[in-house]
């Protein structure tokens, strides 16, 4: 009788040779190769997450291609959520739609319109000496630090700070140019802003029926989980839009009053790069209290910046410990490893406006993907899938 080759271990992924048939046919004195176990499965891990990989790589160079219509529609939909409920309560009291978003549209275009014309005039002729504080202190910082304890050079300093101003400038140019050339870019900049005004308005007005129309696009039994997660969506990006808008107002107050109180020049700029940063978590209030504390430093001198400084972290920290957990409370439940790490990916893909988007994106991401899946779950347990005869099993090659 011939013999039979032993069995594989379980863990082992039996591999035939190319002449062979069957174990039983198998030419004498050859064995079947064998794969471990372990080592098949994360091939077929590894192939597939390049897959993914690859796949997501060609969504996001697809988005940002589109980038020229995407961002204004996404802004207008932050812009939505604070118009929104306005014309909603304007709507309950029996004003027609239309008048309702007219007059809040309106009203918010004049407020904006009001507060620019009050701050810009004000502002606009010290931002070019803001810059050149700002690089004041810079310089004085390289001083310190090459006269200081840490035993630099001076010509490493300077090098150093030469090296990241034109980086800065470099970067700036890229994003000023880049792909825009000539009036080109004055016809994608307006074209930009069109755009949102017009989304904005029809997504103030008839927002819940284009989300009704949408929904109606999707499978029937997948249309009321679709519904509730895109509700939960929304309500969570209008609560991160209204409370970081507060938060940023009172930040920009706050900051602005203390630079005042100190003597601190160029009160209303610094103030200003405050509120527009505090859009961008951690590095945006990190930067305007960096550029409140240079600006300090070469006017009023050391002890002003450490007033400054602390003055800048003091209300900081009242925002994270007591403003945000009021304001925005667990809406947004991000930890602030992965917010840090969502704007570092953002600024890196999208520059300033990638850094800014970066939260709001990850926090519908954060919210809409486990609501989803619950919404899945509970329809199997409703309507458990029919069960095949026999248990399925994974062929591993």
């Amino acid at each position: 009788m011939s013999s039979r080759p032993s069995p594989t271990s379980s863990d082992e992924v039996p591999v035939l040779p190319a002449t062979a048939t069957t174990p039983e046919g198998a030419p004498a004195g050859r064995r079947p190769v064998t794969v471990p176990r372990s080592l098949a499965v994360l091939s077929e891990l590894g192939w597939r997450f390049l897959v993914c990989v690859a796949a997501l790589v060609v969504i996001v160079y697809g988005l940002w291609q589109l980038r020229l219509v995407l961002l204004p529609v996404f802004i207008a939909m932050l812009a939505a959520t604070l118009l929104g409920p306005p014309a909603m309560w304007l709507r309950h009291r029996g004003v027609h739609r239309t008048v309702a978003t007219f007059l809040v549209y309106v009203g918010g275009l004049t407020i904006l319109a009001g507060v620019l014309w009050l701050i810009i005039p004000a502002t606009i002729h010290e931002f070019d000496e803001l810059g050149v504080q700002v690089g004041g202190g810079i310089d004085e910082v390289g001083d310190w630090l090459a006269t200081g304890p840490f035993g630099l050079s001076e010509t490493e300093v300077q090098d150093a700070i030469d090296e990241l101003s034109n980086r800065v400038q470099d970067s700036a140019e890229d994003i000023a140019s880049g792909v825009y050339t000539g009036a080109l870019v004055a016809v994608q900049v307006l074209a930009g802003i069109l755009i949102t005004f017009v989304v904005t308005f029809f997504l103030v007005r008839d927002g819940d029926r284009i989300w009704d129309w949408a929904v109606r696009l999707a499978p029937h039994r997948r249309r009321e989980t679709i519904h509730a997660a895109g509700e939960e969506g929304w309500r969570v990006l209008s609560a991160f839009v209204r409370g970081i808008t507060i938060i940023a107002t009172i930040d920009a107050v706050a900051i602005g009053l203390a630079l005042w109180i100190i003597g601190v020049p160029l009160v209303m700029p610094l103030a200003l790069l405050t509120f527009v940063l505090a859009f961008i978590p951690f590095i945006g209030a990190f930067t305007a209290g960096a550029a409140a504390a240079l600006v300090a430093l070469v006017s009023n001198g050391w002890v002003d910046a450490v007033l400054v400084i602390a003055a800048v972290t003091a209300i900081q920290q009242l925002e994270g410990d007591l403003l945000y957990p009021v304001i925005v409370g667990k809406t947004v439940e991000l930890h602030p490893v992965a917010i840090l790490v969502c704007v570092g990916a953002g600024g890196i893909l999208g520059g300033i406006i990638g850094a800014f988007l970066a939260v709001p994106v990850a926090a519908l991401v954060a919210t809409v993907i486990p609501l989803v899946r619950r919404e899945v779950a509970l329809s199997h347990a409703l309507d458990p899938p029919a069960q095949p005869d026999e248990p399925s099993e994974i062929v591993l090659p």
